[in-house]
């Protein structure tokens, strides 16, 4: 994966459960979350046989671009454009912070502990409301 973003023009950043893996505060990964930049989504994801689409319609989550890369071990789902609905109204996801995660040879990113934290609250979700205060603890 880390491979494959290497020649993204804007940063990236993984997110959700991987990104609190990263940093610690982990529990089961079923996928890696990945936010990036729609015309880094456009240029970088075909030639891994992928078609960024508009994510499928969702109450809470909506993606100008989406796309779920299978060939790895655990699905990689790549995500332009993320808004997460509040009770305020939609919430643009651009992450300020950007840490570098060394995994074998590859270097990811994650936003910092906080940043992710407020994502993950921002969501709502019970398991997202746990996975936050595992990386605040």
């Amino acid at each position: 994966m880390a491979a494959a973003l290497a020649g993204a023009r804007k940063p990236w950043w993984v997110i959700a459960g991987a990104a609190c893996a990263l940093h610690g505060a982990a529990d089961e990964i079923a996928d890696v979350d990945v936010l990036l930049d729609e015309g880094d989504a456009m240029r970088l994801l075909p030639p891994l046989g992928l078609s960024p689409a508009p994510g499928e319609p969702h109450p809470r989550f909506r993606s100008v671009l989406f796309a779920t890369w299978r060939d790895l071990p655990i699905p990689v789902e790549f995500i332009a454009g993320f808004a997460i609905a509040t009770t305020t109204g939609w919430h643009d996801v651009r992450p300020v912070t950007r840490e570098r995660h060394r995994i074998g040879n590859a270097i990811v990113f994650t936003p910092a502990r906080a940043e992710l934290a407020a994502m993950l609250t921002l969501s709502g979700r019970p398991g997202d409301l746990a996975r936050a205060r595992r990386l605040l603890a």
